[in-house]
């Protein structure tokens, strides 16, 4: 099943280029907000499952392409992002060692939103394609072999980051959990209609141009692996959202008036703008082609990042 929330968050059931509006089916789930909602159901998923099948069934379908879509995972207790999780489409010798940081949630928006750039002295302001996993039942200290088990469904999920700001050493916070730096969506994919989440193509273009293409199963540490170290260092809890990391040689600079788009296969089209009020400017480079163009190269790594151009903070 494909969820998703719309307009003034009502919460609807896609059905192919349509929206079925099934709230009334769920409006006895204790909630305060969209977020409370979204993550009880997530947690009465067995209860709920039924009845929201037959509101779908029996529902009103409206266009998708007339409504305002919202994000479908409004209100996650926590992010976690995984850092350095793919072997650069075998470039990289080994895995780097299993690491993630914390996104904050209320940098999420939606399909549709923009994403602001901070005014602040970042070398460059980029967003990497991701698959995020969204947790379906409280788990702590879960094994591998378990780990899956506890994965409610899927959604696309764009992590914004304002790199290099000073001072060296105070980095992912501030670089990672500015607002807007969390696009995901459209929709939240249930589990059950994803065959194998380690073999999906994601694809992200700017402006219409292609600039990140690599597959799911080329993670360095796979799903199972990361949801089971996470959950030794702290519980996750249903609607928590875990971002699995992305391939940095597609990455290139976000700047003012672009527009993203992100898909991964079978979890939609998620699109987002960019807005920079001090219209900065970079070259529009990959990492990937600024590796190549660098004299001296260290495999697997892309950590090659182009100058500004102009603008405040251009050097």
């Amino acid at each position: 099943m494909k969820l998703l929330y719309f307009d003034d968050f009502r919460l609807g059931v896609l059905k192919n280029d349509a929206v079925v509006d099934v709230s009334a089916a769920v409006e006895d789930i204790p909630h305060s907000g969209p977020g409370d909602l979204m993550n009880g159901l997530i947690e009465r998923w067995d209860d709920y499952k039924p009845r929201l099948e037959a509101a779908a069934a029996r529902g009103a379908e409206v266009p998708l392409s007339s409504v305002r879509i919202r994000p479908p995972v409004p209100g996650p207790r926590t992010i976690d992002c995984m850092a350095v999780n793919y072997m650069e489409d075998g470039t990289r010798k080994d895995p780097a060692p299993i690491n993630a940081f914390h996104k904050s949630p209320s940098a999420i928006i939606g399909h549709g939103d923009t994403m602001m750039l901070p005014d602040v002295p970042a070398t460059i302001f980029e967003g990497e394609a991701e698959i995020a996993v969204v947790i379906g039942r409280t788990c702590s200290h879960v094994s591998e072999a378990e780990a899956m088990r506890y994965v409610f469904g899927y959604m696309n999920f764009v992590d914004g980051s304002a790199r290099g700001l000073p001072p060296p050493g105070n980095v992912f916070f501030q670089m990672k959990s500015r607002d807007t730096f969390a696009p995901i969506g459209p929709f939240l994919v249930t589990a059950d209609e994803i065959e194998d989440p380690l073999r999906l193509q994601i694809r992200l273009w700017n402006n219409g141009v292609l600039m990140q293409d690599f597959n799911t199963g080329d993670m360095a540490h796979k799903i199972g692996t990361c949801i089971a170290w996470l959950s030794t260092i702290h519980t996750l809890r249903p609607g928590d959202i875990v971002a699995t990391g992305t391939n940095h040689r597609g990455l290139n600079p976000f700047m003012d008036g672009d527009t993203i788009e992100l898909e991964t296969e079978g979890l939609g089209r998620l699109k987002v703008r960019v807005r920079d009020d001090l219209k900065r400017s970079w070259a529009r480079k990959t990492r990937l082609q600024m590796h190549e163009e660098a004299t001296e190269k260290t495999p697997g790594m892309y950590p090659d990042i182009t100058p500004q151009l102009s603008g405040k903070y251009a050097k």
